[in-house]
């Protein structure tokens, strides 16, 4: 049996790798390939393929947005994450947002090859190395302050936040304020780094 695959990375490189070691394997065909993470969710919903295998962190919606998204959707789809973060923070959020497998970019092909199979026959498979991990620390943040967080890391000012979130100047004030004080944080530059080290971001 085939398995239908669409390959969502970023990095052009990595990308043609993929598609080049995975094209060698009788049983896999890719039938789409995406730069970023909104065009993975368009080729996802285009094609309907059996495996979506992307990174996390792309341009656009992350890998984890657009598993999440897909199950929203009720999209058949099952997604594994190829990354080279071995963060707990991510793989808890992989979790939760129903991915099928979590294997890291350095693993030997043979191991993605497997994880692809495995995923497709309805087993899920993190890599042995992230299963203990993923319960060492607790994301304390909830999704909006996550949101402002995310949006605070490149230095926007508050206003500028809040008219691209539809919220309140105050509001976003606050939930600033509430994630840098969970994170025992001393400002936002040093909350927004401390969340995307723990793959909270």
């Amino acid at each position: 049996m085939t398995i239908r695959t669409v390959l969502a990375e970023d990095q052009a490189m990595v990308l043609g790798a993929f598609a080049s070691l995975l094209a060698l394997e009788p049983d896999i065909e890719i039938v789409a390939t995406a730069a970023d993470g909104d065009e993975a969710l368009a080729a996802a919903m285009d094609y309907q393929p059996d495996v979506l295998l992307t990174d996390i962190e792309m341009p656009g919606r992350t890998g984890l947005d657009v598993a999440a998204e897909l199950a929203r959707r009720g999209a058949p789809t099952r997604v594994v994450i190829v990354t080279t973060f071995a963060r707990s923070g991510y793989l808890r959020r992989a979790l939760d947002a129903g991915v099928a497998g979590y294997v890291l970019k350095d693993a030997p092909v043979e191991q993605l090859v497997d994880t692809l199979r495995r995923v497709h026959s309805g087993q899920r498979v993190i890599a042995p190395e992230l299963a203990v991990a993923a319960w060492d620390r607790d994301d304390p943040l909830t999704e909006r302050e996550r949101d402002v967080l995310r949006n605070a890391a490149d230095g926007s000012p508050n206003a500028e936040i809040a008219a691209r979130l539809h919220l309140a100047e105050g509001t976003v004030r606050n939930y600033l304020s509430s994630a840098i004080a969970k994170l025992g944080a001393r400002n936002r530059t040093e909350a927004a780094a401390t969340a995307r080290e723990r793959g909270w971001l």
